[in-house]
């Protein structure tokens, strides 16, 4: 049975000798011979569903299956398409379509990664499937981090994906973690780097290998640059912190490597003077520094002290002020607004919709500033 299997490849390779070799590749375990109808069906309807070739892109794109909203959707997010040589995209498209990808997947790779089909694909491309097709454990998940991050089609193999995945398991990364990490950063290999300074800062952090928190750690500070790790530092060091218990904060809660500088500094400034809480509240409730300073810390600071002063119960005080900080908006309302008659709730309910309200000083004519990657 399955000599007759490979007999008849052999005779489609024969009629058609442009089909990727890829699809009819017994040695990845991908793409069985059980499984290649579909890549099959692909590439016949791509380059067989005329009898001439393709003119232009557009038409190229329509055998393979993009509806015309989908191909004006393409042409939109890269339009030097438009002008593509029709044989060149084709033969790139029937490679992806082999892969297991639809024209749906298509349009979100390309509008992920606009450039993806200017670069080479196809090269090593037996090899790398078999690679991330053993990382990922599944074609399914294996698909999902493709659209999610084409770039695993372009990266180099070697000096890039594999070496990236040998660094991270040599960090005690399980497997299982990193795929959900490479899946939720697409940017993580082309921009990993670990040198002795990175190694120390996750250290000193204390966290353990075994700790929900250290795989994210571990790849906030990977993708970071040096400087500005140095710099969300000795911004914390500057309220009355030691190096040490800047990085502790870190390892307990290590998205806080992803905020800004400015946004730490304006919510420490309102916690110390505004609200009169010690620095080292932080150190205990780290969510102080992610939470909105205008939406949220303000307002229900200020409906706090207004309580206060007319007297209510209940009060905001103590944990009461601190869990105040952390409940939904609708809790919120429920727990110190609404409890009220209707007569003081809609007093309450107006100061606080105006304190809401209360937009940054010159926040619309700030100069944005754009350092690249966030972190």
């Amino acid at each position: 049975m399955r000599a007759a299997k490979v007999c008849a490849f052999r005779r489609l390779y024969s009629l058609y000798p442009n089909f990727p070799t890829i699809f009819i590749s017994c040695s990845s375990s991908l793409f069985p011979l059980s499984n290649v109808l579909n890549p099959i069906k692909s590439y016949l309807f791509c380059s067989s569903s005329s009898d001439s070739d393709p003119k232009d892109s557009t038409e190229v794109f329509r055998r393979c299956g993009c509806t015309d909203a989908e191909i004006s959707k393409i042409f939109q997010r890269h339009p030097s398409l438009l002008n593509s040589n029709p044989t060149i995209l084709s033969s790139k498209l029937t490679l992806l379509l082999g892969l297991g990808l639809s024209s749906s997947d298509l349009v979100r790779i390309i509008q992920c990664r606009p450039r993806i089909l200017g670069c080479r694909i196809g090269g090593d491309l037996d090899e790398r499937v078999d690679v991330l097709q053993s990382l990922f454990g599944s074609k399914e998940v294996f698909l999902k981090a493709i659209i999610r991050n084409p770039s695993l089609l372009t990266y180099d193999l070697h000096s890039q994906i594999i070496r990236c995945i040998s660094l991270y398991e040599g960090l005690g990364i399980s497997k299982k973690d990193l795929i959900s990490l490479l899946i939720s950063r697409p940017t993580l290999i082309s921009r990993t780097s670990l040198n002795d300074e990175k190694l120390d800062c996750i250290r000193r952090s204390g966290v353990s290998i075994n700790s929900n928190m250290y795989k994210h750690l571990v790849c906030i500070i990977a993708v970071s640059r040096l400087e500005t790790i140095r710099e969300k530092v000795a911004n914390l060091e500057k309220f009355g912190f030691s190096g040490d218990q800047v990085m502790a904060l870190f390892g307990r809660s290590p998205f806080l490597l992803t905020l800004s500088v400015d946004k730490v500094q304006r919510n420490m400034t309102f916690i110390i003077g505004t609200m009169k809480l010690p620095a080292t509240v932080i150190l205990q409730y780290s969510f102080l520094l992610f939470s909105n300073l205008e939406l949220v810390l303000k307002p229900r600071y200020l409906v706090r002290e207004k309580i206060n002063d007319l007297g209510l119960i209940p009060q905001i005080k103590g944990d009461n002020l601190i869990n105040a900080f952390r409940m939904k908006e609708l809790r919120f309302l429920r727990e110190f607004i609404m409890c009220h008659c209707r007569e003081i709730a809609n007093e309450l309910m107006e100061f606080y919709m105006k304190a809401k309200n209360v937009k940054r000083l010159a926040e619309t004519s700030r100069l944005g500033t754009c350092k690249g990657f966030p972190f």
